[in-house]
């Protein structure tokens, strides 16, 4: 699958087969993601998020206390630390803080700025809906 943000190849993320063959996509440049499949075969775009937004702490056994990091994609932080069972926390990664990693930082504003102005607006990334037959 072509992204749609930046036209790179996207990742496919290895799922398990279900019936409703639900797919996620994501994309190693811009970190865009798409989702595909279910019973009527929509395939949703989540819109742009600033930086402030966009990102979810992550945690894992491994990673120090005193020093937050963004969780990226394909299980690694935006900084490319990987930890066994390394998850995202379900709290934002707030890059302002003291804590927050230089490195992830750094990446997260290059992540950012690879999206076009013209694909930041609410209603810029199509999502599409096609009944199966």
């Amino acid at each position: 699958m072509e992204c749609d943000v930046c036209g790179r190849a996207m990742w496919r993320w290895p799922a398990l087969p279900t019936a409703w063959e639900e797919e996620i996509w994501s994309c190693s440049w811009c970190h865009a993601a798409a989702h595909g499949g279910g019973e009527w075969f929509e395939v949703s775009r989540p819109p742009y998020l600033p930086v402030e937004m966009r990102w979810e702490r992550a945690v894992a056994d491994g990673l120090p206390a005193e020093v937050s990091h963004a969780f990226g994609i394909f299980d690694r932080t935006l900084c490319g630390i990987r930890e066994a069972g390394m998850s995202p926390s379900g709290y934002w990664w707030l890059p302002e803080r003291e804590s927050a990693c230089g490195a992830c930082r750094e990446a997260a504003g290059v992540i950012d700025g690879r999206w076009p102005q013209a694909m930041r607006g609410e209603d810029a990334r199509i999502s599409v809906v096609a009944r199966r037959l």
